[in-house]
């Protein structure tokens, strides 16, 4: 079976200018045009689609599941790199984000203990140097 790219789009839940962009950067292949009519696509190209997309969700980047799809199967070893590499990037991400956190809470916390003084204090946190700020250790945390 063969679709149209408005087809290939609806069935496999995207839009069309994804399927394009997809082309365009390599993860799927654009079939030659006839000289009369509409490229076609093969039903595989749904399943292809379908793969990108879950591993979008799953946290990887475009780059990265084209990593993954150049391996394909019987390459488990390397795959199973990619996603432990993807897992400590997520990790970090974790921990990145809990640090953010806390240094909010503190933030929202001493906008709690005086909450109508004349000046807002986390505004004036904020506007302190780094090693001024409150929550913070002597390092600022920093942002990617």
């Amino acid at each position: 079976m063969t679709l149209t790219i408005g087809k290939l789009a609806k069935q496999a839940n995207v839009t069309i200018e994804t399927i394009r962009y997809y082309q365009r950067i390599g993860l799927l292949n654009e079939p030659i045009k006839p000289a009369t009519g509409f490229r076609l696509y093969p039903s595989a190209a749904i399943a292809r689609i379908q793969f990108i997309k879950r591993a979008q969700r799953s946290g990887f980047s475009l780059k990265e599941i084209s990593e993954l799809l150049s391996l394909e199967s019987g390459h488990c070893t390397d795959v199973r790199h990619i996603a432990e590499q993807k897992r400590q990037q997520i990790d970090n991400q974790i921990k990145h984000l809990t640090a953010l956190r806390n240094v909010l809470d503190g933030l929202v916390k001493g906008c709690q203990t005086e909450p109508f003084s004349e000046r807002c204090g986390l505004i004036d946190a904020l506007s302190k140097q780094p090693s001024q700020s409150p929550g913070s250790s002597s390092k600022p945390i920093k942002s990617s």
